[in-house]
């Protein structure tokens, strides 16, 4: 398929093929959302946990038949989910291999045999080994400006071994509550009906065109009450992403440092 007349931009990804006749009740047993439930050629979100809950790796799970499943997950994490998976295989009939192949993200209406993805804010969807990426593809200074808007967080910078999904604002998006039992499944639920996450990702503004240190201090009245992950300069002001306190009103203007930080919006509490 050619991407020629819509912007595109190839994402680095790494690969895992899950194939035999028990990958899809293996890997229902071990990843967050219901891959059981998708048919071939359907996608979906989903993360591997620790026990606790903390986010091991994201990734996205594609059904290429009814036993074949393709992880297409980040950078550096393919490795650790081929091993994660072994570790627990048992005897479950499948083989768990990494694959090579390329990812392009093309912004606009996802046709059928793409994977829609919601990491953008806008129509966006992946293709997996596609052509070329042409030369006037949208930067990735572009990309970053919609990740952020879109309050969707990235490895490495949103997503680490501290953090529990519902902080990250995953619980949509990459977690079933009606499936079974799964890694970390126990803390998500009990924090999902009986508690609420201290801390969310918000949107904001900074003044000036000078990028934040990833991890710098967010104060209100002179104390502590987040850290910022993400930020891009755009259009000649810094948007940014970073965890606050839950407590924080939303049209309260946060400082880092001497520079003022506008929340623009933030993902609707949940009660």
């Amino acid at each position: 398929m050619s991407t020629r007349a819509l912007q595109a931009a190839s994402r680095p990804r790494e690969y895992v093929g899950v194939i035999g006749p028990d990958a899809a009740s293996y890997l229902q047993r071990m990843v967050s959302n219901d891959v059981e439930a998708l048919g071939p050629g359907e996608a979906c979100q989903a993360l591997l946990l620790t026990a606790k809950a903390r986010v091991i790796a994201p990734m996205t799970v594609l059904r290429r038949g009814v036993d074949d499943f393709l992880l297409l997950t980040e950078p550096a994490l393919g490795s650790r989910i081929v091993r994660e998976l072994v570790r627990f295989r048992f005897a479950a009939k499948c083989s768990i291999e990494p694959e090579a192949h390329s990812t392009t993200i093309v912004l606009g209406e996802a046709p059928q045999e793409s994977i829609p993805t919601p990491d953008y804010g806008v129509p966006a969807y992946e293709l997996l080994d596609a052509a070329p990426v042409p030369p006037d593809a949208v930067s990735a200074e572009e990309l970053e400006r919609l990740r952020i808007l879109a309050c969707t967080p990235a490895w490495g910078r949103e997503l680490d071994d501290r953090v529990l999904p519902a902080e990250a604002g995953l619980e949509d998006r990459a977690i079933s509550f009606t499936k079974g039992c799964y890694p970390g499944q126990e803390p998500v639920a009990r924090l999902h009906y009986r508690g609420h996450p201290n801390r969310g990702l918000r949107v904001l503004e900074l003044e000036g065109i000078d990028l934040p240190a990833y991890d710098a201090e967010l104060t209100l009245d002179g104390k502590v009450v987040g850290r910022i992950t993400s930020a891009v300069v755009a259009e000649g002001r810094v948007l940014a992403l970073a965890y606050v306190r839950r407590e924080v009103p939303d049209d309260a203007v946060l400082l880092h440092g001497p520079v003022a930080a506008t929340q623009l919006h933030s993902p609707s509490p949940r009660p």
